[in-house]
């Protein structure tokens, strides 16, 4: 009899067992479908997207009104982000496909700062639309090739799972159509590299100049060396590690990190080649218990970028997370806010360390600027902005708008009922540059209830 029981309760456990391996094979089943799906999806959507990009490219070339132009180009705008969302859901991470996406993106901000401005005024130039041209028979050919991945996707049900197993297991060179068709289309963007885009595109990306607005001699690594030990405070024994970037560039940097051997501190820095201004640093440690005030702590701020070459700033923002200060500079010149030459600095408030500087944006835009005089008053800027709007401060002040140019404008820091906004009215023409909302403080959820 026991033997019965036994065996009964022995036939139950293998019944359970496989029942219960049998619900995790149809979940398993069911979360891959699913991720075969989406991938599926993403697929198709982005050969549709590029199709509608294409032919809507082709269709603003033909247009001449700007009611007509404004809108088309917007809606190319559109289709390109629509693009990019596409191409972020498949698994391609492990995949070079980096120049396509950069295509999407030029693309996408050459139509949107196109048609963000008064085109009535401002019509497009025989550059741009030349360079539009480019565009369309350039968008024709990534829709040839992803047509003809689709094509053999659809004739051969191939699988894009198939394709995430291949990556993961670094076997995206056996033959694969899919990964090969992919390596087709980054391999025709890549040949688009030595075209000529147009004066339009050299102004888009002057944010990538790499320093070149820098002036100084060439640093050595061991300088490097000496400067990221001065900013990062780390002595002793320490471990140094160097790796130059930029190679065959005069505008490249150096990464120096350091760790001490002894208290095991660290910290990471990259330096410009050129006069040896940091780039950026961190200093890795656990800040403990607050024993400074913000205030303190940005007089500090202020004392390290006066003592390490940065003139002329200005705070304008500080923010606390936990035992730590955030405080942005920018650059004031005759009471002017260059606000492109902006440092970030971390402060540790345990002991008033700097830990932490980022100072790329200051290092791109920083140059001797001749600053024209408003053609509009401070009175008739104020006029410009929301009836409603209390303003609390105001200033003339130095902003990068949508076309990607410094403007002069007149700003204006104030609140409409609870929320505080700064506002920016172009000094010259009276339009609204930008208006950017200001952070709240952050409700405390744990006790709301």
């Amino acid at each position: 009899m026991i033997r019965g029981i036994l065996i009964g309760v022995l036939a139950v456990g293998v019944a359970g067992t496989a029942y219960w391996g049998y619900q995790e094979h149809q979940e398993k089943n069911a979360i891959l479908i699913n991720a075969e799906n989406t991938y599926q999806r993403a697929f198709h959507d982005l050969s549709y997207q590029v199709d509608l990009l294409h032919d809507k490219i082709g269709t603003t070339l033909a247009m001449n009104s700007r009611q007509s132009l404004s809108p088309s180009l917007i809606e190319v705008w559109r289709i390109t982000s629509e693009a990019h969302s596409d191409v972020g859901q498949l698994p391609l991470t492990l995949l070079p496909f980096n120049k396509t996406e950069e295509f999407l993106a030029k693309i996408g901000n050459f139509s949107y700062r196109t048609a963000v401005r008064d085109l009535d005024k401002e019509p497009l130039s025989k550059d741009e639309y030349n360079t539009l041209k480019v565009l369309y028979k350039q968008s024709g050919d990534i829709q040839d090739d992803l047509r003809k991945v689709q094509h053999m996707v659809l004739k051969n049900n191939l699988r894009w799972m198939d394709v995430e197993l291949a990556l993961a297991s670094g076997k995206e060179s056996t033959d694969n159509t899919i990964i090969d068709g992919f390596k087709s289309v980054e391999k025709t963007v890549t040949g688009y590299e030595g075209s000529d885009l147009g004066p339009t595109f050299v102004n888009m990306q002057k944010k990538d100049e790499n320093f070149k607005k820098i002036k100084g001699k060439t640093i050595s690594k061991q300088e490097a060396i000496k400067i990221a030990k001065k900013y990062m405070k780390i002595d002793g024994n320490s471990e140094v590690k160097v790796t130059e970037n930029g190679k065959g560039s005069d505008y490249g940097f150096y990464s120096v990190s350091i760790k001490n051997k002894k208290t095991g501190d660290e910290g990471s820095m990259d330096i410009t080649k050129k006069a040896g201004h940091p780039i950026w640093f961190i200093n890795h440690r656990d800040v403990k218990k607050q024993v400074l005030s913000l205030n303190d702590a940005d007089n500090k701020a202020a004392t390290f970028l006066k003592e390490t070459g940065f003139k002329d700033l200005e705070i304008f923002e500080s923010t606390q997370y936990d035992n730590i200060g955030v405080f942005n500079f920018v650059s004031k010149i005759n009471g002017i806010r260059i606000y492109p030459e902006s440092i970030k600095v971390k402060v540790a408030l345990d002991n008033g360390d700097i830990i932490g500087v980022s100072a790329e944006e200051y290092l791109k835009s920083f140059q001797t600027r001749k600053i024209e005089k408003p053609a509009i008053s401070l009175e008739q800027a104020r006029a410009k902005v929301n009836p409603n709007f209390k303003v609390m401060e105001d200033r003339q002040a130095i902003i990068i708008n949508d076309l990607n140019k410094e403007v002069l404008c007149y700003e204006f820091l104030g609140t409409i009922d609870d929320d505080t906004y700064r506002i920016f009215i172009n000094a010259k023409s009276g339009v609204e540059e930008d208006v950017e909302k200001m952070k709240n403080a952050e409700t405390v959820y744990e006790d709301v209830i």
